[in-house]
């Protein structure tokens, strides 16, 4: 019994300093709610991963050390946070998906997952720059996919560059799901990465529409690069409702909100 509340205890500190690795901080009633334990627990774990890793306490919980937690996580990383609340956006993205639709697919956990939710599906093109979407999407019968060249980043399995920019300027898509790191107001969709805010700029450039497709924890939060501002997007997919400000700039713009939830 003890090994395995250990182990429980070892997967819980896991997927807390992956939140800490890619949001900047956490704070103890975040961890109580999202990990369903208690205060004592939360503190004690908060207490060790002080002593292990890159991470310093600050009242009411911690922050991850070093450029104030701006730091790219990995697809594997990423898979660990909010998969189930991915899977609903996804679910949501791919019921706006129609038979003869040419979409595009950036890379990111969650436009994996709109890939995993058409692979049955009939007589539709996938345009991506991710090699892990188009693996996943290999053996579907009914799906044809167009994979960019280019150089592959490890951390997001996206093809980016000059190879990449070049084949993405002669194509035409339909509908464009991007995945980003943050959705913001003012800094409008942000990522880590330059190179692949470039290369989604251009799969944009080429889509008669875009959506936007973030889980809540992006929502309001900035990375480095810009990709686009809010006003070039036509939809925006997430998992809960946004500020008051948020969705009335969005209703202005004339871009539609899509909450997704388990019945979509």
């Amino acid at each position: 019994m003890g090994d395995q509340d250990l182990s429980k205890g070892e997967e819980r500190r896991n997927k807390i300093l992956t939140v800490l690795k890619t949001q900047g901080r956490i704070t103890i009633q975040d961890i109580m709610d999202k990990f369903g334990c208690s205060e004592a627990t939360a503190r004690r774990d908060l207490d060790y991963l002080v002593k292990t890793e890159a991470v310093i306490r600050t009242i009411g919980g911690a922050q991850f050390e070093g450029i104030s937690g701006m730091r790219e996580a990995s697809f594997h990383e990423k898979r660990q946070l909010l998969w189930v609340e991915k899977e609903i956006i996804a679910a949501k993205a791919a019921s706006l998906i129609e038979e003869g639709d040419v979409i595009g697919l950036t890379g990111g956990t969650t436009t994996y997952l709109i890939a995993k939710e058409i692979k049955t599906r009939r007589n539709i093109t996938v345009v991506t720059n991710a090699v892990n979407i188009a693996m996943e999407l290999a053996d579907s019968d009914g799906v044809q996919v167009v994979l960019t060249g280019g150089v592959m980043r490890k951390n997001s399995f996206e093809l980016c560059g000059p190879l990449a920019e070049k084949i993405v300027e002669g194509l035409n898509l339909g509908k464009m799901f991007m995945g980003a790191d943050g959705l913001a107001l003012e800094q409008g969709v942000t990522t880590y990465s330059e190179l692949e805010a470039q290369i989604a700029r251009l799969l944009i450039q080429r889509s008669v529409k875009t959506y936007a497709v973030v889980d809540h924890s992006k929502i309001g939060k900035a990375s480095l690069f810009g990709i686009v501002p809010l006003s070039s997007l036509d939809g925006c997919i997430t998992d809960a409702p946004l500020s008051a400000e948020l969705a009335a700039a969005l209703d202005q713009a004339g871009i539609e909100v899509y909450i997704a939830d388990s019945r979509s």
